[in-house]
């Protein structure tokens, strides 16, 4: 299963995504977390150092549009695959597991208790970025890295999203079971939230509120006023968070008993989704068509929609490993 934490900056969402996924760790769930936020901050909030950082997706395209290309016919090159290129026959697919060459060569194990957490992460701007590179094309690294996974039951990812709408400056949004927004009990925190639904409308998102740093009942009727249904749970201020981003996280048993069950009805939720991979690869087929038609095209040289392989579909008898 695959989830994604937005909401506005500062709201708590990388400290949300880090926190669900220590849980997730704890329960012996197989759990990859990725960082996909122009702040690089979740490798800090799992404990992990400079020293220990992963290899960036984003600065090592190359090899990975080529890894994923495999033998497929369509994609006689890696320059000519594309952040929204769909996998096909041929197509190395991947998979969680102790061998996948993607994980061995992006992914770091993180500390400690916590070394079944495997972390990947996006990349920062560097010097030569600055002003002549968007950051969506490291985030595009993600994307087709979900495109060619085939997560199995009861694996999970979990994304730490860029802050607020810049989430919908490709069609990673798409690529999840279930998407959390953030949110404190504020008008702006409610505000991201209504532009994300918006701009969701009309495509497969299942969106859910968590309310983070409720201090009352007050604060909580607030969010469920301004969500209703959507609001999932919620979060109170926690001596627990405060003492991990002071770098000192002790024994996740010791959370809140208030806030680890708010940690478990997002897992209640996950696991009550079912992915439709069919519909999931018609997504992906209609934002590598709208790119295509935008802007690939003109600057590979050719007609990308032939990369289409009809009747091809992730996650099913047309799918077998490569």
């Amino acid at each position: 299963m695959r989830i994604a934490f937005v909401g506005k900056g500062g709201s708590g969402k990388t400290t949300l995504a880090a926190l669900f996924t220590r849980y997730l760790a704890e329960l012996d769930r197989p759990v990859l977390a990725i960082d996909a936020d122009i702040n690089q901050h979740l490798s800090a909030a799992l404990g992990l150092g400079q020293a220990t950082a992963p290899r960036p997706l984003g600065a090592d395209l190359g090899w990975l549009k080529d890894h994923l290309r495999g033998t497929n016919p369509r994609i006689p090159s890696a320059a000519e695959m594309i952040k929204t290129t769909p996998p096909g026959r041929g197509s190395r697919l991947l998979e969680l597991s102790e061998d996948d060459e993607v994980l061995d060569r992006y992914a770091v194990r993180c500390p400690g208790g916590h070394s079944g957490i495997r972390l990947m992460v996006t990349g920062e701007f560097d010097s030569e970025d600055i002003g002549v590179s968007c950051y969506h094309a490291k985030t595009g690294a993600v994307e087709l890295y979900l495109n060619h996974l085939l997560d199995g039951p009861g694996e999970c990812v979990v994304v730490d999203m860029t802050a607020g709408a810049d989430a919908f400056a490709s069609g990673l949004f798409t690529r999840f079971d279930l998407t959390v927004l953030v949110s404190e009990p504020t008008q702006r925190g409610i505000g991201v939230y209504r532009q994300y639904l918006a701009n969701a409308a009309g495509h497969r998102v299942a969106l859910r509120v968590v309310g983070n740093k409720v201090a009352d009942q007050a604060d909580a009727d607030y969010l469920g006023d301004q969500v209703g249904s959507a609001l999932l749970t919620t979060l109170g201020h926690s001596a627990w968070v405060r003492a991990a981003e002071r770098g000192t996280p002790r024994p996740l048993d010791t959370l809140e008993p208030a806030n680890r069950s708010a940690l478990g009805e997002v897992l209640t939720a996950l696991d009550a989704t079912e992915r439709d991979w069919g519909a999931y690869h018609r997504d992906t087929v209609e934002f590598h068509l709208r790119n295509a038609r935008a802007w690939a095209n003109q600057s590979v040289g050719r007609d990308l929609s032939d990369q289409v392989d009809p009747g091809f579909v992730p996650g099913t008898a047309t799918a077998g490993l490569s």
